[in-house]
């Protein structure tokens, strides 16, 4: 899932571009016209005869934390595994893998979508002795769902103010029949003193992480903040895709350093949970592998629907992450004793630059054009 940290580089950045030696200081940020290029060619319609690369690509649209995209897939015959990559893990923030193999769900969850629509649909399965891999085999059926499929290369955690309008029941029912993926538990708040502690959670829990260099260090590893650097790894979390000016590669990491600070951080997640009008927390009914993969399949059929929908999401997963905060955000929504998985703010808001992908040669370990037809 695409972590939910915002950078505010903000007034020293832009007070450093007024400089006189702005201009060579500038140089080497690279076009963000060529980026949204390579966006937009990462994000283009699925081929009416795909290939399986084509199925691929839309796999690799998917939520993932930090944007760290930790999958690689096998092909075989008639079958497509997502493995974890490891070497792509993050942890200090999810020690457990518990975000990674949600993010394998969420891969197979678009994966297997883009193979319905195209007359491929089949099983998907998780196998902890296949190396860990999620497994769709594919089939001969058209198993359609248009809404869902349609949203996939126009999703993305939109991590900004929303505009506070209330969501309508009819849709909030949309979203919950999304998301009904066995084995996972959807809870929907909307009453503003429920949204406002887990509001409370968050913040809590975003000053434990702030607290803790190497949760600094780690998120450090994964921030781009120009179009260059972004086009060179084909991940991380982009500045501009969190509405902050865009830095040299050698100033971002010394201006993060300085502005990034805990008060500063609660401020702008209160003020955000403040504009969503709900709160979406996902809960798989065991804490194990196989139920953290259905959590991200659960959770990324809830984000295409609200894509779908014209609404927005972000994740605020403080609550989940930090492991002490658990049971009173699991007591919060009536499910002591049980492990919440992902938490999602929504509601309207606008559109902000979309992540990078990586091609999707470099996530595959095999790809042979002829082992599925």
């Amino acid at each position: 899932m695409t972590t939910r940290r915002t950078i505010l580089l903000g007034s020293g950045a832009l007070a450093f571009a007024g400089a006189g030696g702005a201009c060579l200081a500038w140089r080497g940020l690279g076009s963000l016209g060529e980026y949204e290029a390579a966006v937009a060619a990462a994000r283009a319609a699925l081929r009416k005869s795909p290939e399986i690369g084509e199925f691929i690509r839309f796999a690799t649209l998917a939520a993932s934390g930090h944007n760290t995209q930790p999958w690689r897939f096998r092909v075989g015959t008639n079958s497509v595994d997502i493995l974890p990559d490891f070497s792509r893990r993050t942890p200090v923030v999810d020690p457990d893998d518990h975000h990674l193999l949600a993010s394998l769900g969420c891969a197979v969850e678009n994966l297997g979508l883009a193979a319905g629509e195209r007359g491929r649909g089949g099983e998907i399965d998780f196998d902890p002795s296949n190396d860990g891999a999620v497994r769709l085999t594919l089939g001969r059926a058209a198993v359609r769902d248009g809404a869902l499929f349609g949203a996939i290369p126009q999703r993305q955690s939109s991590r900004t103010d929303y505009d506070g309008k209330t969501v309508a029941a009819e849709k909030l029912q949309k979203l919950t029949e999304a998301a009904a993926i066995p084995g996972v538990d959807l809870f929907l708040i909307t009453d503003r003193p429920q949204i406002g502690r887990v509001r409370d959670l968050v913040i809590a829990g975003n000053g434990a992480q702030m607290a803790e260099l190497a949760f600094i260090q780690e998120l450090k590893r994964w921030l781009r903040f120009n179009p260059k650097q972004t086009l060179a790894t084909g991940d991380g979390l982009f500045s501009a895709s969190s509405g902050s000016p865009m830095l040299p590669t050698w100033m971002g990491p010394r201006m993060f350093d300085l502005v990034f600070n805990a008060g500063a951080e609660n401020d702008k997640y209160a003020r955000q949970i403040a504009s969503s009008p709900g709160i979406a927390v996902f809960v798989a009914q065991q804490a194990d592998r196989a139920h953290w993969v259905l959590a991200g399949r659960a959770c990324q059929r809830f984000a295409l629907q609200a894509t779908a929908l014209g609404l927005k999401c972000a994740f605020i997963n403080q609550p989940v992450e930090v492991s002490a905060l658990r049971p009173e955000l699991a007591s919060l929504i009536s499910v002591p004793g049980r492990r919440p998985d992902l938490v999602m703010r929504f509601g309207y808001g606008p559109s902000l630059p979309y992540s990078a992908r990586r091609p999707v040669g470099e996530t595959m370990l095999l790809h042979d054009q002829q082992a599925i037809r």
